[in-house]
């Protein structure tokens, strides 16, 4: 039985890894495209759409529809700091208001606002329609 090795390998992974990276470009170009006429680029609506999601499973003492920072953290493919810029323009935006965690000051909570969960409202099937295009799969 022949050993595969990093030589025999590589170039096929570097050929997936490669056509992933193109789809994931192209998802994002059409995801931008589509949320473009309502203020949104495909990051701010991932934080909305997981701001969604995640405010549900609200951990235990938490208020009541709010997500933690870091729990977002872990979900967008941000930086910290780029996923703290972003959280920031949507605050001034009115879309999400931030508040700090009451036992550890370190912490910072966030939720939707109602202008934010109306716009996620509105553009979610304009994203879920881009994914479709790009990834070829009927809605």
């Amino acid at each position: 039985m022949a050993v595969k090795t990093v030589e025999t390998v590589g170039p096929r992974l570097e050929e997936r890894w490669r056509g992933i990276l193109a789809v994931h470009a192209r998802a994002l170009c059409e995801i931008d495209r589509a949320l473009h006429p309502h203020g949104l680029g495909a990051s701010d609506f991932e934080v909305l759409d997981l701001l969604v999601t995640e405010a549900a499973d609200t951990a235990p003492g938490g208020p009541a529809g709010q997500c933690r920072v870091q729990n977002l953290a872990g979900r967008v493919h941000l930086s910290q700091s780029a996923l703290s810029r972003l959280i920031g323009r949507l605050e001034k935006d009115g879309l999400v208001e931030r508040s700090v965690c009451a036992e550890d000051r370190r912490g910072v909570w966030v939720a939707l606002t109602e202008k934010g969960r109306a716009l996620h409202t509105l553009a979610l099937p304009l994203q879920r329609a881009a994914l479709a295009r790009v990834l070829g799969e009927d809605i």
